[in-house]
């Protein structure tokens, strides 16, 4: 006889769906429904002083999903808003859309490009077909921007045949979204539709326009400042900053990019099919070059009063190569470089900081002995023979290490998150400094409205280089980002302009020469946790890269300190 005889009874089909929150909460609705029709009963509309961050995108049972999903079955569903990563991914890319729809219906001859991020501060835009916008078409088109969203308008999500999509895009005068189509590798591609305004977009967007509702658009010539909240407080701008020697950069590789013939993902692709991948390496490779020759000549030039280089630029922008390739400069130029580790510098445990979660934080500032490194750092200039310290990082102490005397024509070398930071050297003259900002601050973008975060490309440099070389796993390196971007957001982005230059040490070809080795590694991340889907997420966008070989890569390249194979690896000092 079965222990539960009154358990189990015959029962009609249920025409009705259940969706079970984290908190307890349980929400019934048809089978079908849309989760967005879930959430907003589940959230819903506050005054905007109140209102908290906009549920987005959700995970069902463990797969991020986007709002416009049918729910067909009972599920556990966790909200994803634009507090969280993958949020304000979404977020951002909405309002692209939005933007893109508003340009159009007010000025349908011109042609929005977004370009580049701007450090804490939104996206750069600029546009072609027609003179660059004035104050008051700004105004105008943030005032139609304002109004869709008022109106509540749904974003329609459709699967449409890549032949048609091509044909439609091209009927548009979408030529990159054309030559990126020509590389898809599967039969359909979505396509969103907002107002009529059909769009590709290679991630996920938000159901409706109603709470797009966190912006700004102002003037910032040549072009236009999408201004964005952070995740940090996604319903609060954060107050505008300029930055002139950043986008002296962006303005800069905008010229590299004309010189090579490659302006998106659509055209590096075409080159690596039409074996010009060797004039890409090679012209790009020598434009990195003359940029050093320049800092060194920089250094050289200010009266040969320069004594002190900091390098700084957050992880993954290749500081180790960078500052090697600088100091063969400066040796040719006649100049001795020394090396010299601020990480040496750091006090002994029981001093060591701690961060909000009681950890040593050794990327604080008052992690370094800054009194000992200014003292020395004097001597050093003076002349004067210095016992250096040598830290142990087993037991967290500092010891001495060897002595030193520099000539008089030596040049010191730093290189640390710090560089740029003026507390770091207070004790050191102005004119004696020079201070150096490096990091991939450009990508080539996948087409003009979708672009590619410089922060995923130095993941992806990240991972190789720890797959190879630290015994990381691709998850390993996944779970510690967000600890890194942390710090870099805290220590170094607040300096960069600080900085007496700029070297961007992204390089047009590097895409092509990671997706080869950064594939494999993401696709054995496993399935079930956050970080598998951050790993789906970058595989979603390589799937657009054609690969190359590495092996045209030259020896020297500050791509080698990441894939392997630098001839510059060993070589001190």
């Amino acid at each position: 006889m079965s222990p539960y005889p009154t358990r189990v009874r015959p029962a009609e089909p249920r025409d009705s769906v259940q969706v079970r929150l984290a908190d307890g909460r349980v929400f019934a609705g048809p089978v079908g429904t849309p989760l967005h029709v879930f959430m907003r009963s589940a959230y819903p509309e506050a005054s905007p002083r109140e209102a908290p961050p906009p549920v987005v995108a959700a995970l069902v049972d463990g797969d991020l999903v986007e709002l416009c999903y049918p729910v067909t079955k009972d599920v556990d569903v966790e909200p994803i808003d634009t507090s969280m990563n993958d949020g304000m991914r979404i977020y951002q890319r909405s309002l692209t859309l939005l933007l893109v729809v508003a340009v159009h219906e007010l000025f349908p001859e011109a042609r929005l490009t977004v370009d580049h991020s701007v450090t804490l501060g939104g996206f750069f835009c600029q546009v072609a077909g027609r003179p660059a916008f004035n104050r008051e078409e700004i105004a105008a088109i943030e005032a139609r921007m304002r109004e869709i969203v008022a109106a509540d308008e749904p974003v329609l999500k459709e699967r449409m045949p890549v032949a048609q999509a091509r044909e439609m895009f091209a009927a548009q005068g979408y030529d990159d979204k054309v030559r990126l189509l020509a590389y898809r590798d599967q039969p359909e591609i979505a396509v969103y539709n907002l107002r009529g305004v059909r769009d590709y977009f290679y991630g996920y967007m938000m159901p409706s326009t109603r709470d797009m509702r966190w912006f700004s658009l102002e003037p910032y010539p040549p072009g236009i400042l999408l201004r964005l909240p952070r995740r940090q407080e996604p319903t609060v701008l954060p107050p505008g900053r300029d930055y002139p020697k950043l986008m002296a950069v962006f303005r800069e590789y905008g010229r590299w990019l004309r010189i090579l013939g490659v302006e998106d993902m659509g055209s590096l692709n075409e080159a690596v099919d039409a074996g010009r991948m060797r004039e890409l390496v090679l012209v790009s490779e020598a434009l990195h070059e003359r940029d050093i020759v320049d800092i060194a000549n920089a250094v050289v030039g200010a009266n040969r009063r320069v004594r002190l280089v900091l390098v700084a630029g957050p992880s993954s922008s290749g500081k180790t190569t960078f500052a090697r390739r600088l100091a063969i400069q400066l040796k040719v130029n006649g100049l001795r470089p020394f090396a010299l580790g601020l990480d040496d510098y750091f006090v002994d445990r029981d001093r060591t900081p701690r961060d909000e979660h009681g950890e040593y934080d050794f990327e604080a500032l008052e992690a370094i002995d800054l009194d000992l490194f200014n003292e020395q750092l004097l001597a050093l200039m003076a002349g004067q023979a210095v016992r250096l310290p040598r830290y142990d990082f087993v037991r967290g102490t500092s010891e001495l290490g060897e002595e030193v005397r520099l000539p008089e024509d030596a040049v010191i070398i730093v290189e640390g998150i710090h560089g740029l930071n003026p507390n770091l050297v207070p004790g050191i003259p102005r004119d004696l400094v020079y201070r150096i900002y490096i990091s991939a601050l450009t990508q080539l973008n996948i087409d003009h409205h979708n672009r590619v975060p410089t922060t995923d490309t130095r993941l992806l440099r990240r991972m190789v280089r720890d797959a190879a070389y630290r015994g990381y796993s691709a998850l390993d390196t996944i779970e510690r980002w967000e600890s890194v971007r942390r710090g870099e957001e805290r220590n170094i982005f607040p300096y960069q302009e600080n900085a007496d230059v700029m070297f961007n040490s992204a390089l047009a070809y590097e895409l092509a020469m990671l997706k080869p080795l950064a594939e494999p590694l993401l696709l054995r991340v496993p399935r079930g946790s956050m970080e598998a889907i951050e790993a789906r997420r970058l595989l979603a966008f390589l799937r657009w890269v054609r690969p190359c070989g590495p092996e045209l890569v030259p020896e020297n390249s500050l791509l080698r300190e990441f894939i392997g194979g630098s001839i510059l690896a060993d070589w001190e000092f």
